[in-house]
């Protein structure tokens, strides 16, 4: 049998590249992780979470390779429009960042805020009060920032929670799940957020209006380039993807110095945690 003429080192790079290529392929065309760095979906999502995406439910952009920079082509293969009440991965144009946030209006829906509530298409989306979060504190979610802080308080255990008020959202279609909201009259003397009132909008076609589930801490299809937010509804090529579920978490206090400290800082409870909204049947 002939001797392969190559190299050594040039069959051991040409492996690594096909190696790359298939990986790259696969999180561009089935499923990618992601890392959630802030708490603007919460209760669903908390700081330290890490996910995975589905990549084909909406077709095939710009927007699904892992490298795509900010400035989405508006093309698609295979393009399917998102439901509402879908958690999904979204390229902000202004800077190529990847967000995540829920899908609320879809093509040709009137949109609008007022007190906090969605109107959709002219009625309100109904939601009614859920209890409170509870969300443990942790260094990832410390809960001791701006209007949030009122609601850091020590449960029954003694252990601090972040107890923020939750209300069950329901969208035409069926599409339920809780949100964070502080409503008017939470806080002392009242706490109205930029959001809180916004539109009427129409979505135009090929786009999704988006929308936090924190509601006061979310920058979002509310808001502007200015406020880091989506500057209105988003074209459907800039969807990356759909969020599916939690695959594990941490609560910020590993370090890098220390490897083995992060397995005390998993958060056990988190890991298959679906992301995908209740649907009536």
């Amino acid at each position: 049998m002939a001797e392969d003429p190559k190299p050594g080192w040039l069959r051991t790079l040409g492996g690594w590249v096909v190696a790359l290529g298939i990986f790259f392929l696969f999180q561009s065309a089935v499923a990618r992780p992601y890392y959630i760095p802030s708490g603007s979906m919460m209760p669903a999502l908390r700081t330290g979470d890490r996910l995975v995406a589905s990549k084909f439910p909406y077709g095939f952009s710009q927007a699904s390779f892992p490298i795509h920079g900010k400035d989405i082509a508006r093309t698609r293969l295979f393009g399917r429009t998102p439901e509402r009440g879908d958690i999904v991965i979204v390229v902000r144009r202004g800077d190529g960042e990847d967000l995540i946030k829920r899908v609320i209006g879809l093509p040709g829906d009137t949109i609008a805020v007022r007190h906090g509530q969605v109107i959709l298409n002219g009625k309100a989306v109904p939601r009614v009060p859920n209890g409170v979060a509870a969300i443990p504190v942790d260094a990832a979610v410390p809960c001791d920032q701006g209007p949030l802080a009122a609601f850091r308080k020590a449960g029954p255990d003694g252990k601090l929670t972040c107890q923020l008020p939750l209300y069950r959202e329901t969208l035409p279609g069926g599409a339920s799940y809780d949100v964070v909201d502080l409503g008017d009259s939470v806080l002392p003397g009242g706490y109205v957020s930029p959001g809180d009132t916004y539109g009427p909008i129409t979505v135009p076609a090929g786009h999704v209006f988006l929308m936090g589930d924190n509601r006061d801490q979310s920058a979002d299809s509310r808001f502007g380039s200015d406020a880091l937010g989506l500057g209105g509804p988003v074209p459907i090529e800039t969807l990356a993807g759909r969020a599916e579920l939690v695959t594990h978490s941490f609560n910020g206090e590993g370090s890098w110095f220390n490897p083995l400290a992060y397995f005390g800082a998993l958060r056990v409870d988190r890991a298959g945690t679906s992301l995908r909204p209740e649907r009536a049947n």
